[in-house]
């Protein structure tokens, strides 16, 4: 997959204020709308603009692309790694991925999803409503879901600062990790999300769990693998060694001929 430059596709360089993006969108639709245009390329040309322009002119996917394309180029090859957005906190809205197909493939490999927990606020009709739902990816420690632990976890946010430019904020939570928590699990805070309109109440902030790489334990649901190096006599005529974990030793009866 080749990396694309949104700000190459709109025209702006990449420190463009929100009201330069928006300015810069509008002149190239008025220049390759197919309804208008003369060009040859308009269809494919308006469709890059709509794809950059969605891209741009939305904080968070624009903090997240600037985060992502540090360094690359233009049709440079590109896959995003996997916990590229590990920390990043996310308001609920997205695109699914009927959206996203009208978009390239590079657009729907990082944005062609919906964040848990999403809520359509544009179908409230009343004037009190709840706040949408944030979510973001955090990875923890194995241990931690041995024995349960709080951990401080910081998040970072995408806010439009005075002059429309992209800022992060950060924000630092104390978080109850439950015993046995498994990857994949998400932990719900209540409040944490969005807030509310008309005094309705906060949205809740959704934390999807990972595992960080641990140096000797791999987690597969709730199953841990373990290579267990043992000596040749051991192995040859059989044995009990004694195996840490997390939560203390345990002794494991190796096999005669194993």
């Amino acid at each position: 997959m080749q990396f694309k430059d949104y700000y190459e596709a709109l025209g702006v360089p990449r420190d463009a204020t929100a009201e330069g993006i928006k300015k810069a969108f509008r002149k190239l639709a008025r220049k390759y709308h197919p309804d208008v245009s003369k060009e040859k390329d308009a269809e494919a040309r308006m469709k890059e603009v709509n794809e950059a322009y969605a891209v741009l002119s939305d904080a968070e996917k624009r903090a997240a692309y600037d985060q992502l394309g540090k360094g690359l180029r233009p049709g440079e090859e590109f896959r995003p790694p996997p916990d590229w957005d590990a920390g990043f906190e996310f308001s609920g809205h997205g695109y699914s991925p009927e959206e996203a197909a009208g978009f390239s493939d590079f657009f729907e490999q990082i944005f062609g999803r919906v964040g848990p927990g999403t809520r359509d606020f544009h179908s409230q009709r009343n004037f009190r409503a709840q706040g949408e739902d944030h979510h973001a990816k955090v990875y923890l420690d194995v241990e931690d879901a041995f024995t349960g632990a709080t951990r401080q976890i910081s998040l970072r946010a995408p806010k439009m600062d005075a002059q429309g430019r992209v800022a992060m904020e950060s924000r630092t939570l104390n978080v109850e990790i439950p015993k046995g928590i498994r990857e994949g699990q998400v932990i719900r805070l209540a409040g944490q999300g969005a807030p509310g309109t008309g005094g309705g109440p906060a949205g809740d902030l959704l934390l999807e769990v990972h595992f960080k790489p641990h140096p000797r334990l791999r987690v597969e649901g709730r199953d841990l693998h373990l290579a267990l190096p043992v000596a040749p006599w051991e192995a040859a005529l059989g044995a009990v060694v004694a195996v840490d974990l997390p939560d203390g030793p345990v002794k494991v009866r190796i096999p005669k001929g194993a």
